[in-house]
């Protein structure tokens, strides 16, 4: 299991522990979870697959669970009107969506999180992933949208200890 402390800012895997950033929003309970709050939601969350940039990471980094290359066509719906919201979309596309090949590092590796997708409902959020942070102009990582987000050499790491059958907790 991967445990966030979103109040510490820390995300332990075993013995292993490194610093986390959270969504802007702070924590909030998944009940209570809406598109666009900014906020992380609380509760376990299961590790779905992971998505990975070809060019940006190698695939000696690839995790011992499903994962694929990110595609320049890929991206994810975040429009509660459409009917693959919270799934991965073929682009380009009329609604909205997020692109999986941003020109910052943080989809440079997306652990997709079970959070709204068994099955999704509408505006309950999406697109709730563990990924890399990104570094603000004060120096510092960036809050994220609502996901988790570690630095890239963190990830490198829990790449390499994730497994099947994981699940994140987020409290």
């Amino acid at each position: 299991m991967i445990l966030v402390d979103g109040r510490t800012g820390t995300l332990t895997l075993g013995d292993w522990s490194c610093r986390c950033v959270i969504g802007k929003g702070g924590l909030i309970a998944a009940a209570d979870k809406r598109e666009g709050d900014g906020a992380t939601p609380l509760g376990d969350w299961p590790i779905r697959a992971a998505l990975l940039r070809p060019g940006r990471i190698g695939r000696d980094h690839a995790p011992a669970l499903p994962w694929r290359w990110i595609r320049a066509d890929d991206g994810w719906c975040d429009d509660p009107a459409d009917t693959a919201y919270n799934r991965p979309v073929h682009l380009p596309r009329t609604t909205s969506h997020e692109r999986m090949t941003r020109d910052d590092q943080a989809y440079d590796v997306v652990i997709v999180l079970g959070h709204n997708d068994a099955p999704p409902v509408p505006g309950m959020g999406s697109a709730i992933f563990f990924h890399q942070w990104v570094i603000g102009e004060n120096g510092a990582p960036k809050p994220t949208e609502g996901c988790v987000a570690i630095a890239p050499e963190d990830m490198r790491v829990v790449l390499g200890k994730l497994r099947p059958g994981m699940v994140t907790r987020i409290g």
